[in-house]
């Protein structure tokens, strides 16, 4: 696990150490084990390296015994022992005992096509310079785990794991992307190629670019199946998601370094922990969990007791974090890491609860994942709930609907969540299955992020910015592309292609890779994907219930107060913290004074979407999120402020929380 980072100039002119040790520098939290970089002539590739897997000889860059093929390689490669059998059978003879040196004697072996043989996350950038060629190719794993950035000018290419890496070269200019705002207030994050930084794009998940002789060429190595297998019964189900758990688990426990995992009680991390416990060897799994000290609100998100009861069924060396954060002064520091703002309060806890974990551990095993593979997030119960809804009388249903608009909703008070999430559902009930997903998953409505964004002069590089954004709907072109008659299998190919790499798995790298710890995803194991993606959706979500599969080849481990609790999301009560202790930061920050300056947005129309929050007429916890996020970026990147220095200017608004880190060890 590492960072990766380097670049090509397509005139042929020699590229300096300097540029890449600035690259390396920045993102040494990333790596603060090891450093190296390798040049050759026009082409220079590093990292910075958290050694995990042969902490002795493991260090990048690796070069074959010609010299002629040089890797640097971020992430895990799961299957190397087996694919190094394979290539010594080969003939192949390796230096080191590190899964990235397999990667660079499997391109040997197999060319581009190495990269089917991979079961990992990983992005890599591979220097090919036999015969006289200098090709440099990168890549990046099927599902995304782990995010990869390119700059390219027309005078170089340059290749990151971090954007804020391709800031430090020469001539970059630290700019907003116009044309990811709309995308980013749509959706509550940027969708890939486009990233928040002008000139600067992410590379899909699945690709590889490759460039030789001045030219650069881009494909796609790998998508979802679109087939859905009918002929299997439930109980074959059943039986291969539980062995297909097992076998990723197991094969993800592979390590040189101490290693745990997250755990919330919920079904994800809990049959992730019952895996490991199967697989441990005789040792306790190490688990970590946490939990808000504060009111009701505070309550909603304690999960506290549902990880007790899992780590004392399965007997772990339990681990509790109780924090009142300090958001006000943590807010511009994760900004910094995540490069990118992002509406998904998860990042807030994903770092807390990494930065304790990092004390003991290197690596941890996270249940990320799951919601999307076998059915579990309550927007995948949208056709159930609009069928039951449309059966009802005409008149019954313009009373519902009437009754649901008025409602308040607040997602952290237990009945104004249920009010939030009625007038969801009913207000989706009579749309087509891809308009109903999309009011379920949209932070702003397309429509209002129109009202929200200033209207630019006719003509202008911001009026075209704008056009595009009407005319290039990415989530209907994700659900295009899905190209499935199985409505919640469909739903699943979008996620796949849009919130999980572009939200949950980015903010998951980089929030546990800002304390130099590496998550590691099972569930997402690509045999595991490609399996759940052929499970039909009825069996998925059945009978009104979420992971009905799933629970069933979980229960002989886990008991029905886990496997049925109501599901709550791994975030923070974030909403109540908007109108309480960050009131007065968000007010600032989203002051009509301060927006008008910035220039990006209608004063009105975010006082407004402020007054409607805090009144409960809506519930704006992530639109909110989303505008204060973006505002504290600007003044991190575009301002190019120290994330520190913002964070004590924020502090000055309202006073701090404080932190609270409270460990709490549950005997086996």
């Amino acid at each position: 696990m590492c960072g990766i980072h380097g670049l090509i100039h397509l005139d042929g002119k020699p590229v300096e150490p300097r540029w890449l040790t600035a690259m390396g520098d920045v993102t040494a939290h990333r790596g603060p084990d090891d450093e190296g970089q390798h040049i050759d002539g026009a082409c220079g590739i590093a990292m910075r390296r958290l050694s995990i897997i042969d902490l002795a000889g493991g260090h990048q860059p690796i070069s074959n015994a010609e010299g002629t093929l040089t890797i640097v390689c971020n992430g895990e490669i799961y299957n190397y022992r087996e694919l190094r059998t394979e290539l010594q059978a080969l003939g192949h003879r390796f230096k080191t005992g590190s899964d990235s040196e397999v990667l660079l004697h499997g391109y040997a072996a197999w060319g581009d096509e190495v990269v089917q043989r991979l079961n990992g996350m990983f992005d890599f950038a591979l220097l090919d310079v036999r015969d006289g060629r200098r090709r440099l190719l990168i890549g990046r794993d099927r599902l995304g785990v782990k995010p990869l950035y390119v700059l390219q000018d027309g005078r170089r290419l340059a290749f990151a794991t971090e954007a804020k890496a391709l800031l430090q070269l020469p001539g970059v200019r630290t700019e907003l992307n116009r044309e990811a705002l709309g995308d980013y207030l749509h959706l509550g994050y940027v969708p890939a190629p486009l990233s928040i930084f002008r000139g600067i794009r992410k590379l899909p998940p699945a690709t590889l670019l490759a460039v030789e002789g001045g030219q650069v060429r881009e494909w796609r190595w790998w998508r979802l199946s679109p087939q859905v297998d009918r002929k299997a019964s439930e109980a074959d189900w059943v039986q291969r998601i539980r062995e297909g758990i097992h076998r990723s688990v197991h094969m993800q426990m592979v390590s040189d370094v101490p290693i745990g995992a997250f755990l919330s009680g919920g079904v994800d991390s809990s049959a992730v922990v019952a895996a490991m416990a199967r697989h441990g060897e005789g040792q306790p799994i190490r688990t970590y969990a946490i939990g808000f000290e504060g009111g009701a609100a505070e309550q909603l998100y304690n999960e506290l007791p549902y990880a007790r009861r899992v780590a004392e069924l399965f007997g772990t060396e339990h681990h509790e974090i109780v924090v009142k954060p300090d958001v006000v002064g943590l807010l511009p520091k994760l900004v910094w890491h995540m490069d990118e703002p992002i509406a998904d309060s998860a990042f807030l806890t994903t770092y807390l609860v990494s930065e304790f974990a990092r004390h003991d551990v290197k690596v941890i095993l996270s249940g990320v994942g799951g919601d999307e593979l076998f059915g579990g997030y309550r927007r995948y119960l949208g056709a159930h709930y609009a069928q039951r809804f449309n059966a009802l009388p005409g008149w019954a249903r313009r009373v519902a609907s009437a009754t649901a608009a008025r409602l308040p909703a607040d997602r952290h008070h237990k009945w104004l969540n249920m009010a939030r999430l009625a007038k969801g559902f009913i207000a989706s009930a009579e749309m087509g299955a891809d308009e109903r997903y999309r009011s379920y998953l949209q932070v702003v409505s397309r429509e209002s992020v129109a009202q929200l964004m200033l209207a630019a002069p006719a003509g202008g590089a911001e009026d075209r910015v704008q056009s595009a954004f009407a005319t290039q709907d990415r989530l209907a072109a994700a659900f295009a592309a899905a190209g499935r008659d199985d409505e919640l299998n469909r739903m699943f190919a979008v996620d796949a292609e849009t919130q999980l790499p572009d939200d949950l798995l980015l903010l998951t790298d980089k929030m546990s890779m800002a304390v130099s710890l590496e998550c590691r995803v099972p569930l997402l194991d690509h045999e595991l994907v490609e399996m759940a993606a052929a499970i039909p959706g009825e069996l998925k979500v059945k009978g009104g219930t979420l992971k009905h599969l799933m629970k069933q080849a979980l229960s002989p481990q886990l008991p029905d107060d886990i496997l049925h609790r109501a599901k709550r999301g791994f975030g923070t009560p974030m909403g109540a913290w908007l109108k309480k202790e960050l009131l007065a930061v968000v007010r600032e920050l989203l002051s009509p004074a301060v927006v008008r300056q910035r220039g990006l947005f209608r004063p009105e129309a975010v006082s407004a979407l402020l007054a409607d929050h805090e009144a409960n007429r809506s519930d704006g916890t992530d639109a909110l999120l989303a505008l204060l996020n973006l505002e504290v970026w600007s003044r991190v990147y575009l301002d190019r402020r120290a994330h520190a220095d913002v964070a004590d200017e924020l502090k000055s608004l309202a006073a701090p929380r404080g932190t609270v880190l409270t460990r709490t060890a549950v005997p086996a």
